[in-house]
């Protein structure tokens, strides 16, 4: 098997900023890679015929009022690998991108030239965490981490789903998600089901700004 830097490297780009995508397009291909396609919607990528090629996917977090994180799990099954380049820099926001499959995390208030190691760096079956992502990790490293079920559960509480269709999301009963639920509280140290779902709901309207 070749080297990363041996071959060719398809990369697909998710960002609703057209000159976002336009100078990344640049520096991709500046260091030899090929820009495999891009899009600026959810629903857009899914349905790209580029994303077969991709083997990396640079992911931009807030895509014009949706939540580029419902792209994560999609594009892990695909055997993607996703390097986030997001201006969000909470730690608890870092975590649960990486938490639902993201091998690399850049800010935006950082060199985008960093992508070039990153990807790089995640071909190697590597992870790769920038300088003010790592500093937010390190900073905040006491706040409670979330399994990768909490977060999917998190998310579908975010998305306004009720218990039974999260049960249904999930392959559980409705009972367990209630037992999910209030493991989830704890962690956070939330008092009740509807402050657990306006905290989900804030933390994922405040990704889509």
């Amino acid at each position: 098997m070749k080297n990363a830097s041996q071959t060719s490297v398809a990369v697909f780009l998710v960002d609703d900023h057209p000159l976002v995508r336009q100078g990344l397009t640049l520096i991709l291909e500046q260091a030899g890679f090929t820009v495999a396609g891009e899009a600026d919607s959810v629903e857009g990528t899914r349905t790209h015929p580029g994303l077969a090629a991709a083997q990396v996917a640079i992911l931009d977090l807030s895509l014009d009022q949706a939540n580029g994180m419902d792209l994560l799990p999609d594009l892990c099954q695909r055997g993607v690998r996703v390097v986030v380049y997001s201006m969000h820099e909470d730690a608890a926001i870092v975590r649960r991108a990486l938490a639902a499959g993201a091998k690399g995390y850049i800010t935006k208030r950082e060199a985008a030239q960093s992508l070039v190691p990153a990807i790089y760096a995640v071909l190697d079956g590597g992870d790769y965490i920038s300088p003010r992502a790592a500093t937010e990790l390190e900073q905040h490293r006491s706040d409670p981490d979330l399994s990768r079920q909490q977060e999917q559960l998190y998310d579908l509480l975010g998305q306004g789903c009720d218990t039974h269709e999260i049960a249904a999301r999930l392959h559980v009963s409705p009972r367990t998600v209630e037992t999910y639920c209030t493991r989830l509280m704890d962690k956070l140290g939330l008092t009740g089901m509807k402050e657990l779902r306006q905290h989900a709901i804030a933390d994922r309207q405040r990704l889509s700004l």
